[in-house]
């Protein structure tokens, strides 16, 4: 293998990260491994293929074009109108689910939840969920929200053990994350979620019940924040008190 080729492999992993402006230090973490694999890996020195695909994945790079380059054996080793393996399974830290597995996951949801302000009040927006090209894994985005300016865009966590998975959003250090019960028959996902909220002049630590509810058409829903006696809060309210009382979540303590 000439020096040219592993370098040109180096070229476009160290660009990818000035572009993401992740450190070493980052890398390692996001792709799940040690920090001293990535130092090996940005001198030219042999890793496992898992390692380099865990980094093309957090990097938002082409697999097998990578490898092929690193090996020396040139871009393009596709077959044609095969999609890349880095187009179509998510990061070993993000549970290395295939998007043929989850794509049952794609679509809208009604998203409900308690209000954290007033009292017996219930929130009600949308939540659209995606494939992500770009970086492969289900992106989730937020909208209808009374507060848009709070509206959460993040990517879903699926371990491969769990009958749970995680909606998590990170920006600038702070995160939020949801853990509800995979999809079932009905199109629900029901758990929990757990993120900052406004008091005042301080953000405190509050979790709630929380529903995803897989919807086709939202015509004739109400979003925003509605109070008891709003003609939807009944229906609402039983569906989040089944989270609880069918054991799709505890909550210890109150």
């Amino acid at each position: 293998m000439a020096a040219a080729e592993r370098n040109a492999g180096l070229a476009r992993i160290k660009t990818a990260m000035i572009e993401k402006k992740m450190t070493q230090a980052e890398l390692a973490d996001a792709a799940d491994c040690h920090e001293k694999t990535i130092q090996n890996l940005l001198h030219g020195r042999p890793v496992r293929d898992q390692t380099l695909f865990d980094v093309c994945m957090v990097l938002g790079l082409d697999f097998e074009e990578v490898k092929s380059i690193w090996s020396g054996q040139g871009a393009g080793r596709d077959e044609p109108g095969r999609p890349g393996a880095a187009k179509d399974i998510a990061p070993v830290y993000m549970g290395a689910y295939s998007r043929a597995a989850i794509d049952h996951y794609v679509g809208s949801y009604l998203t409900l939840r308690p209000s954290f302000s007033v009292e017996g009040a219930i929130v009600a927006y949308r939540t659209d969920i995606t494939w992500d090209e770009d970086w492969p894994s289900l992106l989730f985005m937020e909208s209808e929200r009374a507060d848009a300016s709070y509206a959460h865009r993040g990517r879903l966590y699926i371990p491969a053990s769990s009958m749970f998975i995680h909606l998590v959003s990170l920006t600038k250090g702070a995160m939020r994350m949801v853990v509800v019960s995979q999809i079932d028959r009905g199109g629900q996902m029901r758990g929990l979620i757990t993120t900052l909220n406004k008091q005042k002049a301080n953000f405190v630590p509050v979790s709630a019940p929380i529903v995803y509810q897989r919807r086709e058409t939202f015509d004739g829903v109400a979003f925003g924040e509605l109070p008891v006696g709003h003609p939807s809060h009944a229906e609402h309210a039983a569906t989040l008190a089944e989270i609880t009382s069918e054991g799709y979540a505890r909550l210890i303590g109150r």
